[in-house]
């Protein structure tokens, strides 16, 4: 099926939000497009099959280290290789430099341009990984230093906060995933139609009720965490919103001591395995008199007075999913509160880290 989505006229650059809306809206035709283009995934993983690959190291900044976080549950789960999230720092700031033979260094950005991933990836792939860059840049510098590279073709991104190229990512990561364990994309059958849906969810209750809200709270487990993550970060970046993630194993060993009726818990549940893990985390917030908003999992969301639903999908495809709506809820509240999701305070687009 074609997705069809209705381009937005140009709108001027005072209109506040009309780019982040916009790149909301296209998120649906580029998976498709992403899926269909499932044959250049498999020559990079055909590559990768020629090398002894024992280990993975994931190397990212910002809503690029949501997305490395949820292939971290993708290479646990689903390859069953070792996977582990790198410090560029200790390479680029205190020199350090180990043995990585037998190491696939994947480096996600969606500019390819933060000096710190460039330099950790070149000294990666001097250090025997075989280096992959995954960008929204092909002529990047990142794309140019690895090995191999994967193009998430999310097209220009205007808006300063990361939407279409966050969800990009993740599919990108996915697509590469199933490839490589030799499984057929048959598992995202319909995931255009869902992330199209996803992107008209009513979430306008939700942003009256979190209107004047100080803080917010997100939580999830398992492969609901990444989206917890960058839900917190997209409400920091848009709202000024004190938000702060949690997983929801975390949130119960000491910061469910600072929720209370007055702190908005924002739970992202997965369905399956993540889901039933965080059962007891609900309870314990009920007990706290905290109000909980349950994204996804109908379930979950019977136990709560909010819930935001989410067109159903597999349990690994749901943080490309319902991340959407929550796109959507940071973009009505900054308008809310007057404010320009577009141009978040002291924020551009590409940030250069050492």
């Amino acid at each position: 099926m074609t997705i069809t989505t209705h381009s937005t006229p140009a709108l001027e650059p005072t209109a506040p939000g009309s780019l982040m809306r916009t790149e909301i809206s296209e998120q649906a035709s580029i998976v498709e497009s992403l899926l269909g283009a499932r044959r250049a995934v498999d020559a990079i993983t055909a590559e990768v099959r020629q090398h002894d690959i024992r280990y993975v190291l994931l190397a990212a900044r910002g809503s690029s280290d949501h997305a490395a976080l949820y292939a971290k549950y993708l290479v646990e789960t689903v390859l069953g290789l070792s996977c582990g999230l790198a410090s560029m720092s200790t390479v680029t700031g205190y020199g350090a430099r180990s043995d990585l033979r037998g190491v696939l260094w994947v480096a996600i950005s969606q500019s390819g341009g933060s000096p710190d991933l460039v330099a950790a990836t070149a000294a990666a792939g001097e250090a025997g990984a075989l280096t992959l860059a995954v960008t929204n840049a092909p002529a990047s510098d990142l794309a140019g230093v690895a090995q191999l590279h994967l193009d998430i073709a999310a097209g220009v991104e205007r808006s300063v906060a990361a939407t279409k190229t966050y969800t990009a990512e993740l599919l990108a990561l996915w697509l590469l995933v199933d490839s490589w364990v030799g499984r057929d994309g048959r598992l995202a059958a319909g995931l255009p139609e869902a992330v199209a849906s996803a992107a008209v969810v009513d979430v306008s209750h939700i942003v009256n009720r979190y209107r004047y809200a100080a803080r917010i709270v997100t939580t999830g487990r398992g492969f609901s965490y990444p989206t917890a993550r960058e839900a917190a970060l997209k409400l920091m970046e848009t709202c000024h919103v004190a938000a702060t993630a949690f997983s929801g194993a975390d949130l119960l060993h000491g910061p469910v001591a600072h929720v209370d009726g007055m702190t908005p818990v924002i739970v992202v549940s997965p369905g399956g395995v993540g889901g039933r893990l965080l059962r007891p985390v609900l309870d314990v917030l009920d007990r706290h008199g905290a109000e909980a908003c349950v994204v996804g999992d109908a379930l979950l969301g019977a136990q709560s007075a909010l819930r935001i639903p989410v067109p159903p999908v597999v349990e690994e495809l749901t943080p490309i999913v319902q991340i959407v709506p929550l796109q959507r809820l940071a973009l009505g509240l900054a308008l809310s509160r007057g404010l320009d999701p577009d141009r978040p305070r002291g924020l551009s687009k590409v940030t250069s880290t050492l």
